[in-house]
């Protein structure tokens, strides 16, 4: 009974920006393996996400044709940290253009909206966009709880716990905890390491800004209590704010 309370002050913790309908919270002992299998197939409609920029973030801009134009040039891009950041109104400023509105525009539309706003000063205008801070979140039973850069957009949920050092001895593997925003919603679901369908699991991808918690097992869960839990929820809290109000940004 302590455990369904933990797992639910989880998913109650982003509740707010979530309808009844529209999450998802797969309790591990009601889970039947046709479920199971209707819930990877759900996961591999994924295939075709694609990051969208949000406030705050940072990005690498460059410009095959006219380097100084652009963030860094093509000789120094993989060693360029810093980029340009994207402010709280979702605007950047370039040389020329200016400002330019970014926000909740995926990275190929964000590339082809500043090459249409260069093309009005320059014939030639090749733009590379990139952004430079895409992170996962990994809480609770990992060695090394924290943000995990994604260097090539997407990971594993496998390859997110081994950079988070492995599943510490306290972790409960039946219970994995996995917060998603999609489209203005956060879906929560809870899977299984040990189930017929672990190897399925643990190839889940996870993308950026996703959160994933490590739920303690039984004897540590008895001894948890919510204050203790609370830290881990802001963080997940700070993180899928930003991406929600995405949509307010839009209508800028």
């Amino acid at each position: 009974m302590k455990k369904t309370l933990l797992y639910l002050s989880i998913a109650l913790a982003v509740g707010g920006c979530t309808t009844k309908r529209d999450l998802v919270l797969f309790n591990d002992t009601n889970v039947t393996l046709e479920n199971a299998k209707n819930s990877i197939t759900d996961l591999s409609r994924e295939a075709r996400y694609e990051y969208r920029i949000v406030p705050h973030d940072r990005i690498s801009i460059t410009m095959y044709n006219h380097p100084e134009l652009g963030t860094t040039s093509v000789q120094s891009q993989k060693q360029d940290l810093n980029g340009v950041l994207v402010n709280s109104k979702g605007h950047v400023r370039l040389p020329l253009i200016k400002s330019i509105h970014v926000a909740g525009l995926t990275q190929t539309e964000a590339q082809r909206k500043i090459e249409k706003a260069y093309g009005k000063y320059l014939e030639d205008a090749e733009v590379s966009l990139e952004v430079l801070n895409k992170r996962a979140y990994i809480l609770g039973e990992v060695n090394k709880p924290g943000p995990i850069r994604l260097f090539n957009e997407k990971t594993t949920l496998l390859q997110l716990l081994a950079q988070a050092g492995d599943l510490t001895t306290s972790a409960n593997r039946h219970a994995i905890v996995v917060m998603k925003h999609r489209r203005n919603k956060i879906l929560t679901q809870t899977v299984d390491l040990t189930g017929a369908n672990a190897i399925k699991v643990a190839t889940m991808m996870i993308y950026p800004n996703d959160v994933v918690y490590v739920t303690p097992n039984g004897m540590k869960a008895m001894n948890v209590g919510i204050k203790d839990l609370l830290p881990s929820l802001q963080l997940a809290g700070s993180v899928l704010t930003p991406i929600v109000n995405t949509k307010y940004l839009l209508d800028l």
